[in-house]
């Protein structure tokens, strides 16, 4: 186990982010603000990620000792009442993509650069947001039901064409839907009895090992996605540097490694999960240590250092034949969130990365890590980007805390439903 007293400080810094980042009105989150926690950087918008990353890391922060009882409840009061009040899709109880962050309103137009939003709604960022709204319906009895007043509104069936992948029941999940017409192909369709048709994406996630795995728990643990679905999902297999794995799409940790801030996968199924985790992460750090000689490690979508955001990954093991670079315009990019979540793997390992990272390329602020560092140049992202801080705290907070988010999310019902699904499923690793 690293130092606690080190992982501590990165929390504690972490959480100073989130309160910076944090409306005090309405309680919701920015989409990203500078490294200074100038409020005057905040982005001006936010998504039904960042909010799900806000739920779940004021939990980990009370649970934590960083933010007391009372003031964790009165945080989560404040942004559940202004959840509950926000503009939805009235069928599904399903969130748009992009909200003003000083008032919860649906956007029209990005603050940023102006461009119209074509407004559409995420089968997987709605499946972070449910993420946050199970574990504080579960970690604060208080406001179960102002969860609940969300959530039990959000059916994930919306998402569930039953007929797309291989012959049977098992289908796959669309990528989201539109209301209005955005201009590009669709196929309109209804998968609840009852509900209205919309246009969904003519794209549908096929991985198994992909972050859109977690609406796929909520809508199976909810009785609104059959365990089929899971069953019948495409698990590859990538050979690299001795080792069968089961590929994410681009090669990323992100994909790989964020449902498991909630579901303990290779826990719960050792020789499958438990494996294919422990490589990932092995062979994340192989490739940027002894393959490329990089010096660091952790590579998954980020923002870009200077502005911009895209995406990072290891090439040899993603799905996509030539995945995610690690290297764009001459820069090597690592990404700290990424190597936060494999504390969760190879603790040891990941927290002597990070120190480094913090140490030799200075790529830490009053907020903590920054978004992304060039390993040749330092020149990093200079801006924390919500996402990502979730996934740093959410991260730590299991390795401090006992798993406490995987135990808010797995409560006893859930996880009656979802164990026996995760260890049923076969991979071709051996």
């Amino acid at each position: 186990m690293p130092d606690r007293t080190l992982l501590l400080r990165w929390a504690t810094d972490t959480w100073r982010s989130f309160e910076a980042m944090t409306d005090s009105d309405t309680g919701l989150p920015t989409d990203s603000i500078a490294a200074s926690l100038d409020p005057g950087t905040r982005s001006g918008y936010t998504s039904p990620t960042n909010i799900g990353g806000l739920l779940w890391c004021t939990v980990a922060a009370r649970d934590l000792g960083l933010l007391a009882t009372e003031e964790a409840r009165d945080r989560l009061a404040r942004l559940l009442t202004t959840l509950a009040g926000m503009e939805v899709h009235d069928e599904s109880g399903m969130f748009f993509n992009w909200y003003d962050d000083r008032t919860g309103a649906l956007l029209q137009q990005m603050p940023d650069s102006g461009h119209r939003i074509q407004q559409f709604l995420s089968s997987v960022d709605n499946g972070w947001l449910a993420a946050g709204l199970m574990v504080v319906a579960a970690a604060e009895p208080r406001l179960a039901a102002a969860a609940h007043t969300v959530l039990d509104r959000m059916h994930f069936g919306v998402f569930h064409d039953a007929d797309a992948g291989p012959e049977g029941p098992g289908g796959r999940l669309t990528g989201g839907f539109w209301v209005d017409d955005p201009g590009q192909p669709t196929r309109r369709a209804g998968f609840v009895p009852g509900h209205s048709e919309v246009l969904h994406t003519l794209h549908h996630y096929d991985l198994l090992d992909s972050e859109p795995r977690i609406a796929s728990y909520v809508g199976i643990a909810h009785g609104q996605i059959p365990p089929e679905h899971y069953a019948a999902l495409d698990a590859p297999v990538r050979h690299y540097r001795g080792r069968d794995v089961v590929p994410t799409f681009g090669g990323s940790m992100f994909e790989a490694l964020m449902p498991t801030i909630f579901v303990p996968e290779a826990q719960w199924a050792p020789a499958t999960w438990g494996v294919n985790e422990a490589r990932t992460v092995a062979l994340q750090r192989e490739y940027g240590l002894e393959d490329k000689a990089y010096g660091y490690w952790g590579f998954s979508p980020s923002a870009c250092p200077g502005e911009g955001y895209t995406v990072f990954g290891v090439p040899p093991i993603a799905w996509l034949p030539d995945g995610y670079p690690s290297e764009r315009d001459g820069e090597v990019v690592v990404t700290p969130h990424a190597a936060a979540m494999a504390l969760m793997v190879e603790p040891e390992a990941a927290a002597d990365n990070l120190t480094r990272i913090e140490r030799d390329l200075g790529t830490y602020g009053p907020g903590g890590f920054l978004d992304a560092v060039d390993t040749r140049t330092g020149r990093n992202a200079g801006r924390h980007l919500s996402l990502d801080q979730a996934m740093v705290l959410g991260a730590l907070a299991n390795v401090l805390a006992d798993d406490c988010l995987r135990r808010h999310f797995c409560m006893p019902q859930v996880e009656a439903t979802l164990r026996p699904v995760i260890e049923a499923r076969r991979m071709p690793i051996s």
